[in-house]
Formats: C-alpha cells, sequence, structure tokens
C-alpha cells in the first residue's frame, strides 16, 4: 500500500494569494443548469522557468481542462483561439483579448521548484467581463504531487463559481470484471482517481469481491467477499492492507447466514448492514468500537440496502414488506418507517444523497432499468435520469451534483458492464475510463 499511501499524502502549505475585489457582479456558475449552459473558460499552458517546470505546467492545465469540461459546467476554449500569450500571471491580463474568444473566465498559473525540490503552483481566476480577480492561491508540495494539485486547483475554481465544493480530489474504488482461463469469473476491488488515472488492484484473483463502500475518512472501505461461500461483509483499511470479516467477534452472522452492503455512518463510528438471519434479512447496526451488533428491524419480509443519511439520524432501505421491492425511510434507531416510493415497478439500490434532500435508486419495470432520484420524505415527482437495458448500484459524488452507476449494455458476447455518471439534470452522460469491464462504483469524500 505504500503507493496508495503515497498518493494520499500531498498538500504541505496552501497559502492564499490575493482576496477578491468586486465593483460589478462576478461570474457565477449555475449548477442547476447542467450542460444546457457551460460557462466559456481559457486556460493556458501554467508557465515554468525551465524545461521540467513547463512541463509539469502544462500536465497540469491539461488536467484542470479535463476535471471542468467533463463536469458539464464549463467548455474550454481551444488553445488555438487565445490572442494574448501569458508570460506572466502578476501582471493583468489583456481582457480584450479574452472576450473577444468569449472567454468569460481566465485560469492563469505558474510552476516554479526550488533547490530542495519543492514545488510551488500559484494560479489566478479573473471575471474576464468585469476585469476583477475571482480567486487566487498557491500549493507548496513535492513534484510528483502534481496531478493532486491540478485536482484541487479543479475543486477551487468549481467552488468559487458555483459556490460548492467540487469532487475532483477523490478517488473510486470499484469491481474490475473479467474472466479466468475457464472463463471463471473474477471479481476484483479497484481504485483509481476519479478522472480514472492511477488505477491499481486492490483485491486479488483468489475470490471475488463485490459492492464496496467508502468510509468518511476515505481510510477504510468495506465490501462483500465470497470467500467461504457465502456473502460475508469484509473491512479493507487502505492504509494498512489489513481486511477483516466483520461481526468475528460479536453474534456470529456469517456463521447463520449472509450479510450484504454495509455502509459507514457519517461519522465512522458504525456501520449498517443486511444480514441474513433464520428466514430472512434484517438490518442490523454495527458499532465498530465495540464489535457489537444491535438488530433495527424485525419484519418477516427481506430488509436490504440501507444507506444511512448525511446526519445520520435516518437510514433508507428497500424492502418487500409492501409486496414489490419499495423504499423505506426509518429512524436510526429502527423505529417509525415510512414507505417513499409507490410507483410501479421494483425499486433498489437507495442511496442517501450527501446533501440530505434527494435520495437515487434503481427501478426495473417491464424489462427495462432506471436510474432515478425521489425527495427523501416522499415528496414530490420521482425524476428518471438514465433508463437502459440494466442499471444499478448508484454513487454520489462528494457535493451530491453527480451521480455513478454501473451500466450493462448487451453485445453479441453477453452483457458488458461499465461505469457512467450523470448530473442531477439528467444531462452530460458519460463513460468513466477503466481496464476493462468495470462495476459497483464508491465515490470517496474529498481527500484531505
Amino acid at each position: 500500500m505504500t503507493a496508495l499511501r503515497q498518493l494520499f499524502a500531498s498538500i504541505v502549505a496552501l497559502i492564499v494569494m490575493a482576496a477578491s475585489a468586486f465593483g460589478q457582479t462576478p461570474l457565477v456558475v449555475d449548477v442547476t443548469e447542467g450542460t444546457l449552459d457551460p460557462t466559456p473558460i481559457a486556460i493556458p499552458d501554467f508557465l515554468g522557468a525551465d524545461t521540467r517546470e513547463g512541463e509539469i505546467g502544462a500536465d497540469i492545465s491539461r488536467v484542470i481542462t479535463n476535471n471542468l469540461q467533463t463536469s458539464g459546467l464549463f467548455a474550454p476554449v481551444e488553445p488555438e483561439a487565445f490572442i494574448e500569450d501569458i508570460t506572466d500571471i502578476n501582471l493583468r491580463p489583456r481582457f480584450g483579448d479574452w472576450r473577444v474568444i468569449n472567454a468569460s473566465a481566465l485560469l492563469v498559473g505558474e510552476v516554479s521548484i526550488d533547490e530542495n525540490d519543492r514545488m510551488l503552483v500559484a494560479f489566478r481566476l479573473w471575471d474576464s467581463n468585469t476585469e476583477q480577480q475571482l480567486q487566487g492561491l498557491q500549493f507548496v508540495t513535492s513534484p510528483d504531487n502534481w496531478r493532486r494539485i491540478a485536482h484541487k486547483v479543479s475543486d477551487a475554481v468549481y467552488q468559487r463559481m458555483t459556490g460548492e465544493s467540487g469532487y475532483f480530489d477523490t478517488r473510486i474504488v470499484y469491481v474490475s470484471e473479467g474472466y479466468g482461463p475457464n472463463d471463471e469469473p473474477i471479481r476484483r476491488l479497484a481504485v483509481m482517481d476519479q478522472d480514472g488515472a492511477n488505477p491499481s488492484f486492490l483485491t486479488d484473483r483468489s475470490y471475488m469481491a463485490l459492492l464496496p463502500n467508502y468510509s468518511p475518512s476515505a481510510q477504510q472501505i468495506t465490501y462483500v467477499s465470497f470467500r467461504d461461500g457465502r456473502a460475508t461483509s469484509y473491512l479493507y483499511d487502505l492504509e494498512t492492507g489489513r481486511q477483516e470479516a466483520l461481526f468475528d467477534s460479536g453474534p456470529s452472522l456469517a456463521s447463520e447466514g449472509q450479510s450484504l452492503s454495509a455502509r459507514f455512518h457519517p461519522e465512522g463510528r458504525a456501520l449498517v448492514v443486511s444480514a441474513e438471519r433464520h428466514s430472512g434479512h434484517d438490518l442490523f447496526r454495527f458499532d465498530l468500537r465495540s464489535r457489537t451488533l444491535r438488530q433495527l428491524t424485525t419484519h418477516p419480509a427481506d430488509d436490504v440496502e440501507p444507506s444511512y443519511a448525511p446526519d445520520g439520524e435516518q437510514v433508507v432501505f428497500s424492502s418487500s414488506r409492501g409486496g414489490q421491492s419499495q423504499l423505506y425511510v426509518m429512524n436510526a434507531d429502527g423505529t417509525d418507517p415510512q414507505r417513499i416510493t409507490f410507483g410501479e415497478g421494483r425499486y433498489t439500490t437507495p442511496v442517501w444523497s450527501p446533501r440530505g434532500d434527494l435520495i437515487a435508486f434503481t427501478k426495473q419495470r417491464n424489462g427495462q432499468f432506471m436510474l432515478g432520484v425521489v425527495a427523501a420524505d416522499g415528496s414530490g415527482e420521482e425524476r428518471i435520469l438514465y433508463e437502459g437495458y440494466f442499471v444499478d448500484t448508484p454513487a454520489w459524488s462528494p457535493n451530491g451534483r453527480v451521480l455513478l452507476f454501473t451500466r450493462g449494455d448487451r453485445t453479441r458476447e453477453g452483457t458488458t458492464y461499465s461505469i457512467w455518471s450523470t448530473d442531477l439534470a439528467g444531462f452530460n452522460l458519460r463513460r468513466l475510463p477503466t481496464q476493462g469491464q468495470a462495476s459497483d462504483p464508491a465515490w470517496s469524500p474529498l481527500i484531505d
């Protein structure tokens, strides 16, 4: 896990360069519009005094451009259209040259590396119309962390222009799908940056691993393994590589049945999990300190796929207690369950938004699968964001504005699986770059 530890270790200084001053209305991006009217932004290569600094600067600009473009909220201007050649980020740009190419915003930056191999990356974000600086920051770290710096700059720009936190300095854990020499299925946990860079495997081919979920600290994940022939929830420490089956030191559920889809409490001190006891699945709370289980539901029907609200006060889950699977919300102690979906079809995989207002779900109806969202209290109408041959396992971005999901497509060789994303308006549908087939994405919180 040395490489992963090095990836997460990064910023040693964050310094504010200048405060913003506004004499006119500042440039603001409306996050509710999705891809309808993305904001044009110019991002020249970050400057560098020598070849090494220049190459890193160009790489940083490339990653920032890709991040902002894939968000669907920004439209980077092609460099071929640039008129002014930025040579010093401390000089005011010729704003007319940027307005004429329709660049509403301008991001300029520079890279410098000192004799101790410490890298300083500075940037300024300008509003071309008001000719005001929107933001200026600089980061100090090692040159190896240039990609993380690019993500942090992207997050800073996103937050300054939308008013909401970004999601670029994050990681995604997922299931890498494949087949062995005898066509046996292989399901391995893998992790990558949110843009697909730096992929690596977490588990080997000796057992199947499914349904990963991140802890609030991004240092642990839960997943489901079939090592002993039945589905068992495991805890994986990303810092040490240590893995352990849950419930070993408490009342054993694994000896009586399956334990599935454990999710962390927002404070990281407990898990909520669906587990099989006797004839059906119920929901349990597992305290990570005391290693004890407390049963939350006792309904004869199967209660599965629980997810905490961001304040930890409620849990959403899917259940067949009303006949066909629907979504229910209850208090975190298991009291007062209330049904929140009433539409036709089978509702599954509910996940509470980090913003607290929505719950994502998948639904199967008339042979089709759908990805949708519904108000957490069940009010109003559900909104379908995508419909296709197969849809599963939605996962929210940390700011609650983007959803990942597993998409299955029918091919001559059978169903192929990949990870896709969409925004809350149902626009900006895109496939994430993975090596081979992939499923079951889980999005980390922003990395400290």
